[in-house]
């Protein structure tokens, strides 16, 4: 076949435009690998129209040949024909004889522009071994790999701030709320819980659908202007001018589900109150039946509130800015910390002014976060059909059974407590304000992975993916260590802040080994949920969170019985031990979404 130099300006996957140089200076030859395709490509010296083929086909070019390419953005659902990887498919598309280090960028499918195409009666194969004299490279060396550590570091740091921010003003209620008595300190710890228990069911659905829904529908509208006028975004976000004041489906839909949500939490804590202070082992005749009761009353008023800051939170992070959230989180808790001594001594509400400096940080945050939100998009959508209500609702459905089996074992474990009496519930709430306070922090990390994976994922660049996913890792490690050091040095004098009664704080010390020796855990058990919400890999963080759950929920129960309030630590330190060994075994497995950790460099490159 002569010299033919094939060029198409218009292939696009519906995000991004693609366009394709090639110049085969020498036979070009498209033949099986082993059977016959079950249809054919028809090309032209202009256009390349379609390809399309199935089993084990391949395509083989000879001599040089030169790419000229732009990142390609996966839709949310692949309706059309893929290159696939040799792990999830027969029709293997293998680049192990690359030389270079050139990305080849993910495809699921292509149309062209126009022009004639002239038919080949001959076979046409998809993808085979590739060799190039001359292929331009892609930024994969050391100084991309820094820029990566870099980015990760620079978003980690706000959303450290952010994760830190809402624990540390937990605490200085938690150490407010000790001071009026064990009784107190008692009875608040299981209004919390249950407080957390309903206010958080549809957090981490919401936030992290919300984030990824925005993120895309950023992508969706970067592309058309981009694709109209020529304007390209940048690392995610919109170019400048281009986010302003614009309408996604996407931010709307989860302002009017955490709206909804709320209202309907709201009603089910101060109604259910006595219900719900029952089921945890609460009696009619404890004396810290009465001061729970008025602190859940008065926190439900803040319900609304809470679930859509952790809506907005999410929506932010779709925006990739975690600046705007950790400003507004300072605002709020700044204020509660200032109010929770004014209206707990000066005006003597007791555990209820508490409650009371809560809520009104709650409704700052939300309406902080609202207002700089509102300057970027328009929050209201034009017309009630454009909302993703159905699009939400099924991708969280996998995060809400994950959400209610941690929340289940976390309340199981908080009740077995109680039933130890008030002594042992007030050590119970130190040690999991401190334990949860520290750990979380990690989790930050984790977000920031999540991220960036995601990102770098959707581009088909699996060799960064690859350096994150073992970067974070060895950080989240790093830092449990350095958790652990640190709380084992100060816990027992920083349980002096929370509690001056000596029968709390002796309960309290045999916490110590809790606290303090889990934290690598805990660190890893976070980053592995980063890890698995970045690939998308929802069905297996529901799963493998279910039979963690029940258990470590069995365990809790013969253990608390037996062993007492350590019975309880023993079986969060399970909970979150089985955690970490399921994000192992899944980044273990080759038939996972994690099948690019174990193929080397030049077959990661080829993507599915």
């Amino acid at each position: 076949m002569a010299a033919a130099q094939l060029t198409s300006k218009a292939m696009y996957n519906g995000f991004t435009e693609l366009e394709v140089k090639e110049e085969i200076s020498k036979s070009c030859s498209l033949r099986f690998s082993n059977r016959r395709c079950s249809s054919f490509s028809r090309i032209n010296q202009n256009s390349l129209k379609h390809v399309y083929g199935s089993n084990n086909c391949s395509l083989s070019i000879g001599k040089s040949k030169r790419f000229s390419y732009s990142p390609v953005l996966f839709p949310r659902k692949r309706k059309s024909l893929r290159f696939r990887n040799k792990f999830s498919s027969e029709s293997g598309a293998e680049a192990s004889d690359l030389q270079d280090t050139t990305a080849v960028k993910g495809i699921d499918y292509l149309s062209s522009s126009s022009g004639e195409v002239d038919e080949l009666n001959e076979t046409v194969p998809i993808i085979t071994n590739v060799k190039s004299e001359s292929i331009e490279e892609a930024p994969t060396s050391s100084s991309q790999s820094e820029d990566v550590r870099r980015e990760l570091v620079m978003l980690s740091l706000p959303a450290i701030a952010g994760q830190a921010i809402d624990p540390l003003a937990q605490l200085m209620e938690t150490a407010y709320i000790g001071r009026l008595g064990s009784v107190e300190l008692a009875s608040a710890g299981v209004s919390i819980s249950i407080f957390n228990i309903i206010s958080k069911l549809f957090n981490i659905p919401l936030l992290s659908v919300a984030t990824s829904f925005v993120a895309e529908d950023i992508a969706k509208n970067a592309t058309k202007v981009y694709m109209s006028e020529g304007v390209k975004g940048t690392n995610g976000r919109l170019p400048t001018g281009v986010a302003e004041r614009h309408q996604f489906s996407s931010v709307s839909t989860a302002l009017f589900l955490a709206v909804g949500i709320g209202i309907i939490e709201a009603l089910a804590l101060a109604l259910g109150s006595e219900l719900l202070l029952g089921l945890m082992g609460i009696s009619s005749t404890s004396p810290m039946r009465v001061p729970a009761k008025q602190f859940l009353a008065v926190r439900a008023l803040g319900a609304p509130a809470f679930v859509v800051s952790l809506a907005l939170q999410g929506i932010f992070r779709g925006f990739k800015d975690t600046k705007t959230p950790v400003f507004c989180l300072g605002i709020g808790n700044f204020a509660a910390i200032f109010l929770f001594p004014l209206l707990m001594y000066y005006f003597g509400l007791g555990v209820s002014g508490a409650a009371i400096s809560t809520v009104i940080s709650q409704y700052l945050v939300a309406f902080s976060m609202m207002w700089y939100l509102n300057q970027r998009v328009m929050i209201l959508p034009p017309r009630f059909e454009e909302l993703q209500f159905g699009g939400y609702l099924k991708s969280g459905g996998f995060l809400i059974g994950r959400t209610l089996s941690v929340l289940f074992t976390m309340t199981l474990a908080t009740s077995m407590a109680a039933r130890q009496g008030a002594v042992a519930m007030a050590a119970h709430q130190i040690c999991l304000q401190v334990w949860l306070a520290v750990s979380l922090l990690t989790d930050a990390l984790a977000a920031s992975a999540q991220a960036l994976i995601a990102s770098y994922l959707s581009k088909g660049d699996y060799v960064v993916a690859t350096e994150i996913t073992h970067y974070v890792l060895k950080i989240g490690l790093v830092a449990g260590v350095f958790l652990a050091a640190a709380l084992g040095v100060s816990f027992g004098s920083l349980s002096t802040l929370f509690t001056k009664d000596t029968e709390v704080l002796a309960v309290v010390s045999t916490g110590l080994l809790f606290v303090s020796a889990s934290q690598p855990i805990n660190a890893l058990a976070f980053i592995f949920d980063g890890l698995h919400y970045g690939v998308s890999d929802f069905a297996y963080a529901a799963r493998s969170m279910m039979l963690v759950g029940a258990i470590s929920s069995a365990f809790l129960l013969c253990a608390a019985r037996l062993l007492g309030l350590p019975g309880v630590w023993l079986g969060l330190t399970l909970f979150m031990g089985l955690r970490m060994m399921a994000g192992f075994i899944r980044l273990l497995s080759k038939k996972s979404p994690w099948w690019f950790l174990h193929c080397d460099t030049n077959e990661a490159k080829v993507i599915s």
